[in-house]
C-alpha cells in the first residue's frame, strides 16, 4: 500500500491514533495502541496483525521499508504527530494493532513439556505493575500469564509501552472464571500453586522449591491475595526482608520469585 499523507488528526483515517491522551482503548474494541520504535517493530515482528503505523515525516524513509506492503503508512507533520499524545513517548512512531481473541486455558497449555511456569494475577489493577510484570514474565521465560477479571487490560495503550512490546510474545489468558481455572491447573495439568504472601506461616523464598508444573499468585498492590486466593494454592511463600520493610512493589517480587523459581535453572 503506498504511503498515505495525513494533514490533520480529523483525518477518519487515523481515528484509532486522536486523543489517546484523554482516551484508552478498551476490551471489546478491535483495535490497540502501540508507542515508539522498538514498541511499533516488535508488534510487526510478532504474530499480531498490525492495522496501520502513524509515524512523523523525518521517519519516512525509516519506515517505508519496514512496514509491510499491505498494512496503511500513514505520515504526517510533527506538528500533528504531536497532539497525539506527546512526542515523548511515541518518538515520531505509532502503530494500531488487532486485539487478539480471548484464549482459553487449552491453547496455551496443550503443550506437554514437563517444566512449565504460570504467573498467576487475580487483580492486578495497576498498568504500570501489569506492563512489568509481563516483562518480567518474558524475560523469565515463563509459559503464559492467567489474568482475572479484575485486572486491568492487557492490551491498554500504558501497559504495551511499559511491557516494551514483551505482550506480544508472552501468552497472555484472560480467565472468565479463574478459581475454576485454578482448580483446572491442578487437577487437569498438574499444577502446584503458591501464594506469595506476607504470613509467619509461609515458607521462606530461600528454602521454597518448586514442582515441574508450578504457578505463581501474585496479588494486588494494597491488598495483597485474599484468603478466597491462598485456599486454592498449595503452598505459601515469602521473601525475608529487613529494617520494617513488610512489603515491596508487586513487580518486583515478580522479578525475585521468578529468579528463584525460573524455567529453565543453569546447569550445575
Amino acid at each position: 500500500m503506498p504511503i498515505i499523507r495525513i494533514d490533520s488528526l480529523d483525518d477518519p483515517r487515523v481515528e484509532p491514533y486522536r486523543n489517546l491522551k484523554a482516551k484508552n482503548l478498551q476490551r471489546g474494541g478491535e483495535f490497540f495502541i502501540a508507542e515508539g520504535r522498538k514498541v511499533v517493530e516488535r508488534m510487526l515482528d510478532s504474530q499480531f496483525r498490525t492495522a496501520s503505523v502513524f509515524i512523523s515525516e523525518k521517519r519516512e524513509a525509516e519506515y517505508a521499508t519496514k512496514v509491510p506492503a499491505d498494512v496503511p503508512l500513514y505520515v504526517a507533520p510533527q506538528s500533528v504527530m504531536n497532539q497525539t499524545v506527546g512526542f515523548d513517548f511515541h518518538v515520531g512512531v505509532l502503530g494500531c494493532g488487532y486485539r487478539p481473541a480471548r484464549a482459553p486455558l487449552e491453547i496455551v497449555l496443550t503443550q506437554q513439556t514437563e517444566r512449565m511456569t504460570v504467573v498467576v494475577c487475580p487483580n492486578c489493577d495497576n498498568p504500570e505493575n501489569m506492563g512489568a510484570i509481563i516483562r518480567i514474565g518474558a524475560a523469565f521465560g515463563i509459559d503464559a500469564l492467567l489474568l482475572g477479571e479484575s485486572c486491568c487490560d492487557p492490551y491498554s495503550r500504558r501497559v504495551i509501552r511499559v511491557s516494551m512490546g514483551a505482550a506480544f510474545s508472552l501468552p497472555i489468558i484472560e480467565s472468565l472464571d479463574l478459581a475454576s481455572d485454578l482448580e483446572r491447573l491442578k487437577a487437569e495439568w498438574q499444577f502446584q500453586l503458591a501464594a506469595t504472601i506476607l504470613s509467619p506461616d509461609a515458607e521462606s523464598l530461600e528454602r521454597a522449591t518448586r514442582s515441574p508444573r508450578f504457578g505463581i499468585l501474585l496479588g494486588n498492590e494494597d491488598t495483597g491475595l485474599g484468603e478466597s486466593w491462598t485456599s486454592l494454592c498449595d503452598k505459601k511463600v515469602t521473601i525475608p526482608m529487613s529494617r520494617g520493610v513488610d512489603s515491596l512493589n508487586v513487580a518486583v517480587t515478580a522479578g525475585i520469585m521468578l529468579f528463584h523459581f525460573r524455567s529453565d535453572p543453569p546447569e550445575a
